[in-house]
């Protein structure tokens, strides 16, 4: 154990900020702390500053810290709904989540270790099998500023875990691989007076079967346990369906982006185009742009004025050119590598999605057959469709590329230059520029006797025919029928092949955007199989009063719970230890075997029978927090409640042994109802501690945040700004009288992370 006695202090600094929620990480040497501007900070044990994420929308602040375990990850939750996954390697925001209600806690649970081999069935091969067959997806980048990489919203790698989003309107969002929503519970839905429901906290149970909430219900302090038996029975299916669904989102998220760089590539092909050569054409009478390039390419002369626009105009031209092929190329190799790849890629998951569903002794509860195959037939659907873009943009490439080489060799000859030999066009050539050209302004459609023919609204290239494509319409340029394509013809002559659901259907009226859609809404009839099954297997298996909240006393003390979660792997039970009000505290250890036992312990901050006299600096104590150290130790910051004069407040840790308080307990099973604030004994804190249990702080704290595996315990002053980090488990020969080195001095000591200008005043 830890004892107080054994503490060292390391540390401390006037932050240069108002600090609002400390977070260790529990294995590398790093802590998360959140500024009351929203920023969240990342800063070593020597106080080296690693990263620093300023919040998603201003004026936003942080609501809850925590680090995944064995990870760089931190999931941090914001006001306004948001919720971000931090890496701090990378320094980036690699996952963005919202939602439409304030956040309370977000928090991850432990990594999900469980067999992969279930009545002979193996699932190891879904973890990285496609990773031999499938490249990985390029790391696509815009010129377009809007769009940033985090849009592509890849999902975390690594082993699988919860995480676990708790709203303020007391609902709870439960998401595998930090973004694949399983399960969501309506805490309001369970109790006797939803008006005033109020969330303390929401942990996940060790086994991953069950949810603790601590809430309030009314006048009374209630812990309720939720428990699921598909997630008990069925877990290695779910992970296996949970991490392929989370590889389709990966994959759908990839391929909107992909859509979103190609709309941007396109708008500047327009607006190369717009600048020079269709701001002429647009000064000039419909369809005499094209009569004067036609007669010119077919005769060699043209009109003083179109032969002044081009000879004068052969910078621009070139420019034109250069940048036009730069964005053709691009919208190219998005189509052809990134938006095939990306449908191949979702194809692969979705087929390995309908193979699950065929084994319905494991997967009947997650997968209905049926909508996989549609979500599949679709991905071909929409294949289909991305091969029909991709043959579109190649014939516009083909004819702006053309053009460009064509209006090079006329400003070439009108300029009297000198024409290379492989500038010359060929017959095939001459012909396919005289059908461009003849193409470029089409001819108005007569509306009737009386009205003048309308002008048709298209650009020279008609690229319209590719941003079709890209909106949420239907076609209104079909491509021509390619008789090459033979496919077409039989699907037509056999009935039986467009009926099958091994074929997917080709529907040329629909746009890129429009199958994207029936994509998508297919894909989410997937993923909301398992939610459903995972919701629905919820149920309330017990409801347990922990304390009663005064009818009369109003006063904040009666209105005061913190609690802090501890998995305990060595005793195969889940620890909850709660403040239920300034002076009294709950020890719950929840059994996770088949016998359903609850233990309660129940401490209080006044002497006991027993208690011998106490000195004034361990008197007259008060809870402000508490934090599970490792399984054995539970450390309490409390401070001093004297009114009397000359009395200087401080605050105190308590280091204490929980065997010696769980040894004493009561026993209870875990009923459909139970209530403890009547059945259960309560001990003086003193006559369990002894005097090495307490160490003394020449000052006020209001924060705690430790790390057993770190060795480390953190206090936050009353003011927010200054930090102290004291060292654990340490020689007491080398510890530091507390006296000798007041929170005072520490905080005049200035923080080499800040300039000059920006130290503040030292605290009095």
């Amino acid at each position: 154990m830890a004892s107080a006695s054994s503490i060292k202090l390391y540390g401390g600094r006037n932050m240069g900020c108002v600090v609002e929620r400390i977070e260790w990480n529990n294995k590398m040497d790093l802590f998360a702390f959140a500024t009351d501007k929203g920023e969240v900070v990342i800063q070593r044990l020597n106080w080296q500053k690693i990263a620093c994420f300023p919040p998603p929308v201003k004026s936003a602040t942080v609501r809850s810290l925590c680090w995944q375990l064995d990870d760089s990850l931190l999931a941090v939750g914001y006001s306004h709904g948001k919720v971000a996954i931090l890496d701090v390697k990378t320094e980036t925001i690699i996952l963005s989540l919202s939602y439409d209600v304030d956040i309370r806690k977000v928090y991850f649970s432990r990594t999900i270790d469980c067999q992969e081999t279930v009545e002979v069935h193996t699932f190891k091969t879904l973890k990285d099998k496609h990773n031999n067959f499938l490249p990985k997806p390029r790391l696509l980048l815009s010129r377009d500023p809007s769009l940033t990489a985090q849009d592509q919203n890849p999902l975390p790698e690594g082993s699988p875990y919860f995480m676990i989003v708790v709203l303020c309107n007391g609902k709870i969002h439960l998401l595998l691989f930090g973004a694949l929503q399983v399960a969501s519970i309506d805490l309001t839905q369970h109790v006797v007076h939803p008006e005033e429901c109020a969330v303390y906290d929401v942990q996940l149970s060790g086994d991953f079967n069950a949810i603790y909430a601590l809430l309030r219900d009314g006048k009374q302090l209630k812990m309720l346990h939720f428990h699921n038996q598909l997630l008990q029975d069925s877990m290695v299916p779910i992970l296996g369906v949970a991490r392929l669904c989370a590889h389709i989102q990966e994959a759908k998220n990839y391929m909107r982006y992909t859509v979103n760089l190609l709309r941007a590539d396109l708008e500047a092909v327009q607006l190369e185009m717009d600048n020079k050569l269709a701001a002429f054409a647009s000064s000039q009478p419909y369809a005499s742009t094209s009569a004067n390039f036609l007669e010119l390419h077919i005769f060699g002369f043209a009109t003083l004025e179109v032969e002044e626009f081009l000879t004068s105009s052969e910078k621009e031209f070139k420019k034109m050119a250069k940048g036009v092929e730069v964005s053709l190329n691009d919208m190219q190799g998005l189509v052809f590598t990134d938006l095939k790849g990306g449908a191949i890629r979702l194809f692969y998951f979705l087929n390995a999605i309908v193979g699950l569903s065929r084994m319905p002794h494991f997967y009947e509860s997650l997968i209905v057959e049926e909508v996989a195959v549609e979500a599949m037939r679709a991905c071909g659907s929409y294949y289909l469709k991305a091969c029909e873009l991709q043959r579109t943009i190649d014939t516009l490439v083909k004819e702006i590329m053309l053009f460009h080489t064509w209006l090079t060799f006329t400003v070439m000859r009108l300029s009297h230059q000198e024409i290379p030999e492989n500038m010359l066009l060929s017959e095939a050539e001459n012909s396919a520029v005289v059908e461009l050209l003849s193409s470029m302004e089409p001819d108005a459609e007569d509306s009737s006797d009386e009205e003048e023919k309308a002008v048709p609204k298209r650009s020279l290239f008609n690229l319209e025919r590719v941003s079709q494509y890209l909106e949420n319409s239907c076609l209104t340029q079909l491509p021509p029928e390619d008789p090459d394509q033979l496919w077409d013809q039989i699907v037509a002559e056999q009935s039986f092949m467009g009926a099958s659901n091994i074929f997917a259907p080709h529907d040329k009226n629909l746009s890129l955007v429009q199958q994207g859609e029936k994509l998508f809404n297919a894909i989410e009839g997937i993923c909301q199989r398992p939610t459903k099954s995972i919701r629905a297997s919820f149920a309330l298996s017990s409801s347990i009063i922990c304390s009663e909240f005064s009818a009369v006393d109003k006063t904040q003390d009666r209105d005061f719970v913190t609690s802090s979660f501890y998995v305990n792997e060595a005793a195969g039970c889940d620890m909850f230890a709660i403040a239920i009000s300034w002076e009294e505290a709950l020890i719950l250890q929840f059994s996770r075997a088949d016998n359903c036992f609850l233990r309660c312990s129940s401490i209080h901050l006044k002497p006991g029978l027993f208690t011998k006299r106490l000195q004034e600096d361990y008197n007259n104590l008060r809870f402000v927090d508490l934090q599970f150290y490792n399984d054995s130790t539970l450390t309490i910051l409390t401070q001093s409640t004297s009114s009397a004069e000359g009395v200087r407040p401080h605050s105190c840790f308590i280091q204490l042994s929980l065997p010696e308080v769980t040894n004493q307990c009561t026993q209870h099973h875990k009923s459909m109802h139970l209530n403890l604030s009547n059945a259960t004994v309560t001990r003086s804190i003193y006559d369990i501690a002894g005097l090495d249990a307490f160490k003394c702080l020449d000052g006020v704290c209001d924060m705690l945040a430790v790390s057993g595996g770190r060795r480390v315990i953190t206090v936050l002053s009353d003011s927010n700004r200054m930090m102290t980090v004291f060292e654990t488990e340490v020689d007491e020969s080398e510890d530091l009288d507390m006296s000798e080195i007041s929170l005072q001095q520490i905080s005049e000591e200035p923080n080499p992370f800040f300039d000059d200008t920006e130290q503040l005043v030292a605290e009095t």
